[in-house]
């Protein structure tokens, strides 16, 4: 049985999860997109997956189950053999007796249904789960790190060290040996592999003396992922080599590649760097997702105020909207998902890279080569030439780029671009800084957003308290807490007659699945538009405290501030709050 799309439009107005007029405008977008109404509401953030999929579930009359959190035992598991669960998108997660239930997202794919009943010679009873409670139990074909290691260093660590020149260095042709070696790419392909499952922003593989460290950067913050010996030290290096395309006998510069990871799962592009360290070399892989997951600024963590801002700014047909934080806050991201919102068939977006970090359809992206000559500033002058409607910049880094930026928001563009200051009240000394004049500032730039990412507290592994007089002391002798006060009962967050000493925060409660109390990360920002009062201090060239002091008389809630309406609201803690905000 399908589901009709009238019947799906009678249930989705029925539900309340949307109205008619936004009804309508969906389907119209949904048309011309070319992609499912079902998927869109959840882009939106509309909807949450389940609630759609418990929808659907409702509609064909078939039981939902949610398996986002549930562990299955791995003799039930295994009955669907991984290739088949991974291809069809269908597990195995209770067995009574002759009776396998099984989820699935597509219940009306009987052909696999048949297959499984065959081969597990038991009767199938089909139920409808959520792509993230499919995937959740996918993950659990996986060993762990650990184990898998354990079985590969017993079995194949005496065979595959890599013997040593007369200097002391492996030879080239000992390199290339090893980085084929069987042994070798398993382990390579294995790390590859956990990182991906986990999540992981970045994999470091740092030599030491005795041993290799392995860690991966998970929510922000590096882990130990494993030790492995020595003697694989340098196969590992060789075999990274070789799929990023670099020198395999070159141990005393930095090397710069690339390489692609591509399954029916997921499509990863890695960004890797060598550089030589005192007991060997240590390879840093960044691991970029080659799409954007179609997310919305309200799962970035904006909201209120901001996220009307925001809105406001990428809706104007010119000028500029800058992004600001250090390294790892999240800023291209912000930009891929503004993006995203402006990406219909009506405008012509073109940017420039270094690296392009997710692959976006319909959007020009050209990645900065300075091997070849094409920089920022070279990409943004021939951009201008390609009648782009929306110009993305990745980073304004100089005087040059600034200049063609500002130019290219003049003459009828709109630039997103990010910049490297601590908060968006920075932004404007530091264009300045570049030797942009003052008056072009003040008439190009829209809108400032600065932001840090903070861990999220795991819905089901954290814990209600109340600060003590002294942890409220301490935090008094670092914040202003009366304005933090203020806006948090402003927002409605807390009542009006709260203190600091009635208001309830979360901590982590860590459980078996959630080890640290945290699962993902979102963002805490400040954003302000450029008032008539903010460009006469432009103009002016007064500091960036100045301009903060005037955008929060505007009613701008500081990165600070939004992260305490987050920690009240249970999505963070204090802790997390501290961390990123501090100087």
């Amino acid at each position: 049985m399908r589901i009709e799309t009238s019947q799906l439009r009678s249930f989705l107005l029925d539900s309340k999860l949307v109205n008619e007029s936004q009804l309508k405008k969906l389907e119209k977008e949904a048309e011309e997109t070319n992609t499912k109404l079902t998927d869109l509401i959840v882009q939106k953030g509309m909807a949450k997956q389940e609630d759609i999929s418990r929808l659907q579930a409702y509609i064909l009359g078939i039981p939902y189950v949610n398996l986002e959190e549930e562990n299955v035992p791995r003799e039930v598991l295994s009955i669907i053999p991984e290739p088949i669960a991974r291809k069809y998108n269908i597990v195995a997660f209770k067995k009574n007796g002759r009776n396998l239930e099984v989820a699935m997202i597509d219940p009306n794919d009987l052909q696999t249904i048949e297959f499984i009943k065959k081969k597990a010679d038991l009767k199938i009873l089909p139920r409808l789960s959520s792509q993230e409670g499919i995937r959740n139990v996918l993950r659990q074909y996986q060993k762990s790190l650990e184990a898998e290691f354990g079985e590969l260093i017993d079995k194949e660590a005496k065979i595959i060290s890599v013997p040593a020149d007369s200097g002391g260095e492996p030879g080239k042709e000992d390199l290339e040996k090893a980085a084929q070696d069987m042994p070798i790419i398993k382990i390579v392909d294995t790390l590859l592999k956990h990182a991906i499952l986990q999540k992981a922003s970045d994999i470091h593989i740092e030599p030491t003396e005795k041993e290799v460290v392995v860690r991966y950067r998970l929510d922000g913050i590096l882990r130990d992922a494993m030790l492995l010996p020595k003697q694989v030290q340098s196969g590992i290096v060789a075999r990274i080599k070789v799929l990023s395309n670099l020198k395999l006998d070159e141990h005393r510069l930095p090397q710069d590649g690339r390489f692609k990871v591509e399954t029916e799962e997921y499509k990863i592009s890695f960004r890797v760097s060598v550089l030589p360290v005192f007991d060997g070399e240590k390879i840093v892989m960044r691991l970029l997702p080659e799409s954007s997951a179609g997310l919305t600024l309200e799962s970035l963590g904006f909201r209120g105020g901001a996220l009307e801002i925001f809105h406001q700014n990428i809706k104007k047909p010119h000028g500029m909207i800058l992004v600001t934080g250090p390294t790892g806050s999240g800023k291209t991201t912000t930009l891929y998902t503004a993006m995203d919102i402006l990406n219909t068939p009506d405008v012509n977006i073109s940017t420039v890279e270094d690296p392009i970090e997710y692959r976006m359809r319909r959007i020009n992206q050209t990645q900065v080569n300075p091997k070849t000559g094409l920089t920022f500033a070279n990409g943004l002058r021939s951009l201008v030439r390609q009648d782009p409607d929306i110009i993305m910049v990745g980073e304004i880094r100089d005087n040059e780029t600034a200049s063609l930026a500002i130019n290219a928001a003049l003459t009828g563009h709109l630039v997103l671009s990010t910049l490297h200051t601590n908060s968006a009240a920075g932004a404007m000394p530091r264009l300045l800084d570049m030797e942009v004049e003052p008056f072009l500032v003040a008439s190009t730039v829209n809108c400032i957003i600065g932001q840090r990412l903070v861990r999220l507290l795991h819905p089901d592994a954290r814990e209600k308290y109340k600060l003590s007089a002294a942890e409220i002391k301490s935090l008094g002798e670092q914040f202003n807490l009366i304005e933090i006060l203020d806006i948090l009962r402003q927002e409605k967050i807390v009542g009006v007659k709260d203190d600091w000493a009635d208001i309830e925060f979360y901590r982590p409660k860590p459980t078996n699945e959630c080890p640290d109390g945290y699962k993902g990360r979102i963002g805490i920002y400040e954003i302000f538009n450029m008032s008539e009062s903010i460009k006469q201090l432009v103009v002016t060239r007064v500091t960036s405290d100045h301009i903060e002091q005037q955008a929060k008389k505007e009613g701008m809630i500081s990165m600070l501030q939004d992260g305490f309406i987050k920690a009240v609201q249970g999505l963070t803690t204090i802790e997390e709050i501290l961390r990123v905000t501090k100087e």
